[in-house]
């Protein structure tokens, strides 16, 4: 696979490429110069199981206030930077553990080595990214649009320009809204580096809409090998995005913490709320980290059977439900009362 054969980098106390774990990346919303703000929201992005975190840095405050927030969390943070050199130095010298630049727009090569030498001292990762709406326009002239191929070759120019320097702790992203175009770029991309490669749909869009661009995307590209990071983009809270990457990397197999919710469509025999109920029950087994499959079923008759290969469930009734095991009965529940009987069982399950 892809992913055993790229080089290992290391990015603050993680370490990506190489067969290691996926990742899991988002980027806060906050000002930067807030740094109570974007540490508290890094703190609960970070207990949501964020793995790696971004933070735009478009000023100088903002470049100096990576230190204090550096400080404050235990996730690596990474600057994302455009078009000013001396941002991503200060960025740098502040405590950034990888910054995100295109090295064809900050300038000449001076302030390009500048930057390389900077982060060759203090040890700090280069991540070199390709957007489909900024690809250069000599490039979508040789195409005539734009294009997987196009995106490609900018994506490897950038790394040719860091190789040259003797850089080589690059990690390397290739973005587009057209998922199709993503996978392919993704593809061509795996087959000419060995970098690791940071994977997104970028613009993907609300919740709705981002998470299925983002499930058939980020999930096609993941289960042909390839990708070390991933990050969801949603516009909406980084909370979604992290919720999101998770249940793309368990539904692949490639990540085994958290509950895994099943529940059954509605239909003529539900008598209860059942959307509503499992609602609910995916808010309260967020909060476990416990490696099993819970079921959420609308029916007390068929429900058990149906969801057997579940370690633990819960059926409703008219007036009460089941809660079960493995599709045996351990007692029946008064309907108001499911959710309670699963969160007790879930937390003597957390305590053996």
């Amino acid at each position: 696979m892809y992913r055993e054969h790229t080089r290992t980098v290391q990015i603050g106390n993680k370490v990506i490429g190489g067969g290691n774990p996926v990742l899991i990346q988002s980027m806060c919303n906050t000002d930067t110069e807030d740094v109570q703000a974007t540490v508290a929201q890094i703190r609960r992005l970070e207990a949501a199981g964020c793995d790696i975190i971004r933070v735009a840095v478009p000023t100088k405050e903002a470049a100096e206030a990576i230190r204090e927030i550096k400080a404050n969390i235990s996730i690596p943070l990474v600057a994302d930077i455009h078009f000013d050199y001396r941002l991503a130095i200060a960025s740098i010298e502040a405590g950034a553990d990888k910054i995100r630049i295109n090295p064809g727009n900050i300038g000449s090569q001076d302030r390009i080595r500048a930057v390389v030498e900077c982060a060759k001292a203090h040890k700090t990762a280069i991540r070199v990214g390709v957007n489909s709406g900024s690809l250069e326009r000599s490039i979508i002239e040789k195409y005539g649009h734009v294009t997987a191929e196009g995106i490609v070759e900018s994506a490897l120019d950038k790394v040719r320009i860091l190789q040259e320097l003797d850089f080589h702790d690059i990690v390397v992203s290739v973005k587009s809204s057209d998922v199709l175009m993503s996978i392919r770029a993704h593809e061509l991309l795996a087959e000419a580096t060995d970098c690791p490669l940071h994977v997104g749909i970028t613009e993907a869009g609300s919740v709705y809409t981002g998470n299925i661009k983002s499930a058939i995307g980020i999930g096609t590209i993941l289960y042909e090998g390839i990708g070390d990071t991933i990050r969801v983009s949603l516009t909406d809270s980084p909370e979604e995005e992290i919720r999101s990457a998770k249940l793309i990397l368990r539904t692949l197999g490639l990540r085994k913490s958290g509950i895994e919710l099943v529940s059954c469509p509605t239909c003529g025999r539900t008598r209860i709320d059942l959307i509503g109920l499992a609602k609910e029950a995916e808010m309260l087994l967020s909060a476990y980290d416990l490696p099993i499959k819970v079921a959420v079923m609308g029916c007390a008759v068929n429900g058990p059977g149906e969801a057997r290969e579940a370690d633990l469930g819960i059926a409703g009734g008219v007036g009460e439900g089941l809660l079960f095991r493995k599709g045996e009965i351990i007692r029946k529940v008064p309907e108001g009362e499911l959710l309670s009987a699963l969160k007790a069982e879930l937390d003597q399950m957390t305590k053996e």
